[in-house]
């Protein structure tokens, strides 16, 4: 009795096994039958209208409202209209043809149809994953089973969710391209992570192809991806973050400089309407002048012509007399008379009398030379007084640049003393016993500031006041630190200067001596890394210094303090970096 019981056991165990192997068989086939539908299916698909005949040539999307030209091309309505809207000239913007006046266009009604069908349909193809057990219309799938290799709805998920044998499946939500989640070679589900090979692989890899790899479950080494993800998401964002406040800073420099452009546009119309307006009064005055000694010429010339008449007249009656007096027989009367006759007539010397035909050349340079310096007197009154206004606007736009700098004292030279707050420096007389590492300058009375920039704007501050010798500005990152140096860009340096208590001097190539009205007492130092700018200003004076201009970065930018030599106490005032 025993026996037959154990006996039935197995025949009911085989009976499900077969029933099992005979699912197993029909899951197979139809997954073919499935796969095979749906490459008919994509075959047919592709023999329909594409992206690209639907897609609007404007905004290369599949087309929206569509309208057509008289040219037979389409564009989406409001592609079209904003294209024309722009423009004087109406064309197509495919085919450039020009139509003389703005077409009357309207929605094409079949075209935007088949579009929208299209984009329906995309969009279902896209979403929609459609169960391999289907017949007739597919219902979309819920899961998929890596074991079977299939995926179902939920109306074919009953076998994986009744039957013990399918319960035990690898089964997740529907994905597409199943074959990628399962092992070509062994059929199988890929369930574990070979970290030898950097490859997903199924179980049966494990005991051959990897077998004493280092191989973990997908799920752990999928988390520790996940964590990795997480950081490399962060500083994403990190950048994404950057780079939106670099398009800010940006557009906000384009506007200051738009904002500058259209100022400096209207001060240069205001100042030479003033100097046409000079020159126009002046030559007024001058065509005048001119006018005036034309017409006092005019006036001598008249008075001298009747002066000539008269002489002329005196002179023909005279010659009249003497013309009588020659062929008369009274020769009492003849000689009664000879001797007034003998004596000449009184006229004018006539030989150095002259017209003043001016204005002469040389009064015409004259009267030119007095326009002229009356032209620049003007000009440089206009311009110092726009100057005037223009620097300290200029001055307070710079200013909201300003950085923190501090000292650094790892690349001070032995003889600087520093402030405990690391923003004062002076010399001292006595070298200090400091290591010689590759940041610190040896050679020169030097020390940098702590922050290096290498993009953007940056402004700082220091107070140079009862001192006789100081240098300032920038450096790069490169520079010499351990010998003598060029104070020149092309060594890396863009410097101003000051020695012997008055002379001040751009060490740019070559070095421009300055001249400065006033001395400064706090100088502020601007640089525009992306720009190639480096200026100075003299901050209460609220005047420019000098600029660099035109220059090329590409190392960090530090900026370079250098408080020179004691000079016996002459010069033991510190170098002060301020507050902005």
């Amino acid at each position: 009795m025993s026996f037959d019981k154990e006996k039935n056991k197995g025949l009911k165990r085989r009976r499900k096994e077969d029933m099992a192997e005979s699912l197993s068989s029909q899951l197979r086939q139809r997954r073919k039958n499935s796969m095979h539908t749906a490459t008919e299916f994509a075959g047919e698909s592709s023999s329909l209208l594409t992206e690209e005949q639907l897609q609007c040539s404007i905004c290369m999307e599949v087309f929206t409202d569509p309208v057509t030209t008289p040219c037979g091309h389409s564009f989406c309505n409001s592609c079209l209209t904003q294209s024309w809207d722009t423009r004087q000239h109406y064309y197509c913007p495919y085919c450039e043809e020009k139509f003389t006046k703005r077409p009357e266009i309207k929605i094409n009604i079949t075209l935007r149809e088949v579009a929208d069908h299209f984009k329906k349909k995309t969009v279902s193809d896209k979403s929609q994953i459609l169960c391999d057990f289907c017949t007739g219309v597919k219902q979309e799938a819920l899961k998929s089973c890596l074991d079977c290799g299939v995926t179902l709805c939920s109306s074919h998920l009953d076998l994986h969710n009744n039957v013990q044998k399918y319960k035990k499946h690898k089964v997740l939500n529907a994905v597409e391209n199943l074959e990628k989640y399962i092992c070509q070679e062994h059929e199988k589900p890929l369930e574990m992570f070979c970290r030898d090979d950097q490859k997903c692989v199924c179980r049966f890899c494990t005991v051959t192809d990897h077998k004493n790899h280092n191989v973990i479950p997908l799920e752990e080494e999928s988390g520790q991806r996940k964590s990795q993800l997480g950081k490399t998401q962060t500083e994403l964002q990190q950048m994404i973050q950057e780079r939106l406040k670099k398009i800010q800073e940006i557009n906000h420099s384009v506007e200051l400089s738009k904002r500058n452009t259209e100022k400096e546009k209207s001060d240069s119309i205001e100042v030479f309407t003033a100097l046409i307006r000079s020159i126009e009064r002046s030559q007024a005055e001058l065509l005048e002048v001119m006018e005036r000694k034309q017409k006092a010429a005019e006036k001598q010339a008249e008075g001298l012509i009747k002066e000539l008449e008269q002489e002329i007249d005196e002179l023909k009656r005279r010659d009249t007399e003497l013309e009588q007096l020659s062929h008369t027989d009274d020769h009492l009367h003849l000689l009664q008379i000879y001797p007034s006759l003998c004596i000449a007539p009184h006229t004018k010397n006539w030989t150095e009398i002259r017209i003043k035909t001016e204005p002469s050349v040389e009064t015409l340079r004259t009267t030119l030379s007095q326009l002229q310096k009356t032209l620049n007197e003007k000009l440089s009154v206009t311009l110092n007084e726009k100057l005037k206004e223009k620097v300290p606007t200029e001055l307070k736009r710079i200013q909201q640049y300003a950085v923190d700098v501090t000292l650094d004292p790892d690349t001070a030279s032995p003889r600087l003393i520093l402030s405990d707050d690391g923003k004062q420096v002076t010399h001292g007389d006595t070298k200090q016993n400091l290591p010689d590492t590759p940041k610190r300058f040896t050679y020169h009375a030097i020390i940098l500031g702590n922050q290096g920039f290498s993009s953007g704007r940056f402004y700082y501050e220091v107070q140079v006041s009862r001192k006789t010798e100081w240098d300032l500005g920038v450096v790069r990152e490169s520079v010499n630190r351990k010998g003598k140096i060029a104070l020149k860009p092309q060594d890396g340096f863009w410097t101003v200067i000051l020695r012997n208590g008055n002379e001040y001097t751009a060490c740019d190539e070559p070095c421009i001596s300055l001249s400065l009205r006033e001395k400064p007492q706090k100088v502020g130092v601007f640089v525009d890394y992306d720009e190639g700018l480096v200026s100075f200003y003299d901050v209460d004076a609220r005047s420019h210094i000098y600029s660099f201009t035109g220059q090329s970065f590409t190392e960090k930018l530090y900026p370079y303090f250098c408080p020179s030599n004691n000079d016996g106490g002459k010069n033991s005032a510190p170098l002060i970096i301020s507050r902005v």
